[in-house]
């Protein structure tokens, strides 16, 4: 689980977040919701320690994140996975290679070993026999599932998803949804998703923050969005124009 507590962070005084609190659990998947500029992004840099906090507590189990240092934070750091928006493969590399890369950088497992983990990874999200294929050579979609592979790779205990949907057409964006929310609960991490798409909101969201000017506006589940709409004009034009 983590939790983060009175949460502020401005850039160049201007306050991004203010005092946010919440909780994102395990074995579900948790969106952070919010048009652009609200401060969901900013979120989930403070929570990936790619920014710090002006002021709160980010809580990793009953660790403080963001009270540690560059060393402390490393044995962290080590257990949380991120799919990037734009997947950020290596052109070079093979789907293979890509998935291996972090097996490399952060393990000691002989060569041997890392290939098993690649390919287990690969049958997770059903790219099989992909191992020799470069990233040009496949489709969008295809190229969101090795992203997720190599996310898993290190076995995670966090999962964090920068808009996963991005670039996919409605179709395949379900496939994804489904993957992540199968993976969260096959593998008891905690995912956090940052979208604008309220069919994942709709299909997947467990656990949902709505961000509002850097404040927290609402929290609740996909079955208690469309009532809270009604009494949330902010919420309610947020799903209106992401339609």
């Amino acid at each position: 689980m983590i939790q983060i507590e009175n949460l502020w962070k401005a850039f160049n005084g201007k306050e991004v977040l203010k005092g946010i609190d919440a909780v994102f659990k395990p074995s579900i998947p948790n969106l952070v919701i919010g048009a652009s500029g609200s401060g969901k992004s900013v979120i989930l840099k403070n929570l990936v320690g790619l920014v710090e906090p002006d002021q709160g507590k980010i809580l990793y189990g009953d660790e403080d994140f963001a009270d540690m240092d560059y060393n402390e934070k490393q044995h962290i750091r080590r257990q949380i996975g991120m799919l990037f928006q734009n997947n950020a493969l290596f052109d070079s590399l093979t789907v293979e290679q890509n998935v291996e890369f972090p097996l490399k950088m952060f393990t000691k497992l002989n060569p041997s070993e890392r290939l098993d983990r690649v390919n287990q990874c690969l049958k997770m999200v059903d790219l099989e026999n992909s191992n020799k294929k470069f990233p040009s050579e496949i489709s969008g979609g295809m190229k969101k599932r090795v992203g997720i592979a190599r996310a898993i790779v290190l076995e995670i205990k966090y999962l964090f998803c920068d808009e996963p949907n991005s670039g996919l057409d409605p179709l395949t964006s379900r496939v994804i949804d489904d993957l992540i929310a199968q993976l969260t609960v096959d593998l008891n991490i905690t995912t956090v998703i940052n979208s604008h798409d309220m069919k994942t909101v709709k299909d997947i969201g467990e656990n949902i923050i709505f961000i509002y000017k850097g404040e927290k506006w609402w929290q609740g589940s996909k079955d208690e969005i469309e009532s809270a709409r009604k009494n949330n004009p902010e919420l309610d034009s947020f799903i209106s124009a992401s339609f």
